[in-house]
């Protein structure tokens, strides 16, 4: 089988379906050849010439032979992005049909995928010192691995020296065969799915641990999370390129286009000018979930933060300014240039992108679940969803309904908006569906049960997403990120942080149930930290809410002050609040006085659900930190993901494992 690369134009030059041509006939029979000539008599006469030979006979009719041409859709598994299969053969039979087994020859004449784009569309990204060094740190990385798994013996360090150990992952002979399943390995990740736990820095994923633990009756400092059990484990550093404790806006556009970028702006490189919207023409990036609908994947966004928020907002827009959400949060200058909103962005998501890739024909965004209603509907009580909080839901100050102009769009694609929408979608025939289930962003977990129409969990937007996208014989590309964990501890809460996280836990073995790891890559990571500690020195099995009990002791232990104090604290913000088991919404510390410092704890239930720790900063909202964050990994491409990392190395590994750049020439 012959499988030949042509360009569309090509394609439709070759003609219809269903040609055939007739048999050539045989060819003519050869001449006879010519008689010898007589030799010459011994002294007599001369021998008589021979007769020319008679012709040979006309070669019988050939048998007809055919040609039959079958144009190929998208998605077929010899012609991924379409093209022609051209069978041929003899028709054995006479009966002027081409049969399965009269076909002795078939090739395919395939259509490029649009991930050939030209070098000129990527060279913001290609041109871009960051880019080029999370390509480098590839590189380095598979050495890194090839080095520890080739096989080599190494000197034990302990014990007696003599003894030898052996460092091996597969079964090679060689570094050399290392190196090629090391390439082998590229592009065969058929699905990518990135979780982001939003603010989920190592003293969140630990606490977590534990609290889970102890939830299951367990001491708690022995359970792992479903991620913790991943294969393949690293740090990424956080930094942005503007500054040392970062956001998120630029952190996810790190993670999603492999290049570091500024505070504060979304899906564009560090040249831009925040606010500024003239300086973000010329400085856009292309992210991962774009060249994966580019090469015809399926693709999604879940987040139960507003769908227009950073973090998933940097999969699919260019913003000079994180908060220009809708047109109502854009100064009046960045409208009249011609800068368009976030949400407006996400609906209009298919039309821009075929815009900025000339020649290419994409899908759109098939699943769309998160918050942030507020933000695609007009600033009209008429607009106003069952679901609405307020009594005007949207904010919008140039009359469009956005959910009305996704539906003109994706006419078969479902929008829905709360739980009984959500219950009601099929997986086999839904096409697109657009989840905005809460008027800003989605409730905390805990606060999950007292949403007004009902919202889905993380973990059942994650399956829900999966179970849709899988449809897509050539796979998909899918970014979850639990937002909540973020705002819990910015509100003091560490109850629902770790409750946020424990959930999100959940989503990730969700996701790694539903599955395979062979062709099946999955990054969780954060794209930050928190001031958030986990202090003293309690016992093993102390709750981990509760204020500290020492090792071998059964009081809680009294601090230098002749007070008790907690496990867990904040370096910043707002400080303790005691709003006991009634109160489940972390953001209910915003009402109260800020009351950072030493507080009495003493007749104080430290585990209730309304209970904040104290912060030690007086400040309106809990930071950021800037330590390092953990990336677990399964399935292919994942043992990249090894040691300290810049966290736009995230895309080149994603990138590596399916190999989403392939076509694009990168000489400049």
């Amino acid at each position: 089988m012959k499988n030949i690369k042509l360009s569309l134009i090509a394609i439709a030059v070759i003609g219809l379906n269903g040609c055939f041509v007739e048999g050539d006939d045989g060819t003519n029979g050869t001449n006879g050849i010519n008689g010898v000539a007589g030799q010459d008599g011994t002294n007599g006469i001369n021998g008589v010439t021979g007769q020319n030979g008679t012709n040979g006979q006309d070669g019988s009719a050939g048998n007809t032979s055919l040609l039959l041409q079958t144009n190929l859709i998208i998605g077929d598994i010899n012609c991924p992005n379409s093209g022609v299969r051209f069978d041929s053969g003899i028709d054995v039979d006479t009966s002027g049909t081409l049969e399965p087994s009269e076909i002795t020859s078939t090739n395919y004449v395939c259509a490029p995928g649009i991930t050939e784009v030209s070098s000129t569309q990527l060279l913001t990204s290609l041109n871009n010192q960051w880019f080029i060094d999370g390509a480098a740190l590839v590189s380095q990385n598979k050495n890194t691995w090839l080095t520890a798994t080739s096989g080599a013996v190494a000197q034990s360090n302990s014990g007696n020296s003599n003894i030898e150990q052996q460092v091996t992952s597969y079964e090679t002979n060689s570094p050399a065969q290392q190196a090629a399943l090391i390439e082998q390995l590229k592009g065969s990740a058929k699905n990518i799915i990135l979780f982001v736990g939003d603010g989920m820095g190592v003293s969140t994923v630990t606490a977590s641990r534990i609290l889970e633990g102890q939830m299951n009756g367990q001491f708690g400092e022995e359970n792992s999370l479903s991620f913790d059990r991943f294969p393949f484990a690293g740090l990424a550093k956080t930094y942005n390129v503007d500054a040392q404790t970062p956001d998120s806006a630029g952190t996810m556009t790190a993670m999603v286009s492999g290049v570091k970028t500024d505070v504060g702006v979304i899906g564009v490189d560090e040249n831009i000018e925040r606010g500024n919207c003239s300086t973000v023409a010329g400085n856009e990036l292309v992210t991962a979930l774009e060249l994966a609908e580019l090469a015809g994947k399926s693709t999604g966004i879940i987040s139960t933060a507003r769908i227009t928020h950073a973090t998933p907002a940097a999969t699919y827009a260019k913003s000079a300014d994180r908060n220009w959400e809708d047109i109502s949060d854009m100064p009046e200058a960045a409208v009249t240039a011609g800068c368009k909103d976030i949400a407006e962005q996400l609906v209009n998501f298919k039309a821009n992108l075929e815009m900025r890739f000339e020649g290419s024909n994409v899908n759109g965004l098939e699943v769309v679940f998160g918050g942030g209603r507020r933000h695609f509907l007009p600033r009209d009580a008429a607009f106003n969803s069952s679901d609405a909080a307020s009594a005007v839901e949207g904010d919008r100050t140039d009359g469009r309904d956005l959910t009305a102009e996704w539906s003109l769009t994706y006419p078969a694609g479902s929008y829905i908006f709360d739980q009984i929408g959500f219950n009601a979608i099929d997986t086999e025939t839904t096409t697109h569906v657009f989840g905005l289930f809460n008027e800003s962003h989605m409730q905390y977990e805990a606060d999950r049960a007292n949403d007004i129409a009902g919202e889905p969990s993380i973990a059942e937007m994650t399956a829900k997403a999966i179970a849709i996208l899988d449809n897509n014989p050539l796979g998909f590309f899918l970014s979850i990120e639990s937002g909540r964990i973020d705002h819990s501890h910015h509100a003091g809460s560490a109850f629902g942080a770790l409750t946020d996280t424990i959930a999100f836990s959940d989503a990730v073995a969700m996701a790694d149930e539903m599955t395979n790891d062979e062709d099946t890559l999955i990054i969780v990571t954060a794209d930050h930290g928190h001031v958030f500690t986990i202090a003293g020195y309690p016992k093993r099995g102390n709750p981990i809410l509760g204020k500290v009990v020492s090792v071998g002791q059964t009081e809680v232990s009294l601090a230098a002050d002749g007070q008790p104090y907690t496990t867990l604290g904040y370096t910043n913000g707002r400080g303790f609040q005691n709003l006991g088991n009634e109160v489940t919404d972390a953001d209910a510390s915003y009402s109260m006085p800020i009351a950072a410092g030493r507080q009495d704890l003493t007749d104080v239930d430290t585990a209730s659900t309304g209970f904040h720790q104290e912060a030690l900063v007086p400040l309106s909202s809990e930071t950021h930190s800037g330590e390092d964050v953990g990336i677990y990994a399964k399935g292919p491409g994942a043992f990249l993901l090894n040691g300290t990392n810049e966290q736009n190395m995230i895309y080149h590994v994603m990138d590596f494992a399916s190999d989403l750049s392939g076509g694009v020439n990168n000489t400049q």
